[in-house]
């Protein structure tokens, strides 16, 4: 009976360290993935910045107020 017991204490760790191993697994190819959407959203966030900053050098330069904006010629 104390093998019978044992053997079963043995299968149950064995499931348990395979789980483990899976979840270690799981784990490191979520961390690596979340690592590249990180990177990528990293380089939109500096595209976004750049693309902001550039619509602000064209607004002071070639486009022109509401105030100054003259009617179009049906009004």
């Amino acid at each position: 009976m104390t093998q019978e017991i044992n053997l079963e204490l043995q299968e149950k760790i064995a499931d348990l360290e395979s789980k483990l191993a899976f979840q270690d697994i799981t784990i490191a190819d979520l961390n690596t993935e979340l690592a590249v959407h990180q990177e990528k959203l990293d380089r939109m966030h500096q595209q976004l910045k750049m693309l902001f900053r550039q619509l602000n050098e064209m607004k002071g330069d070639d486009v022109a107020s509401a105030e100054e904006e003259t009617p179009p010629p049906h009004y």
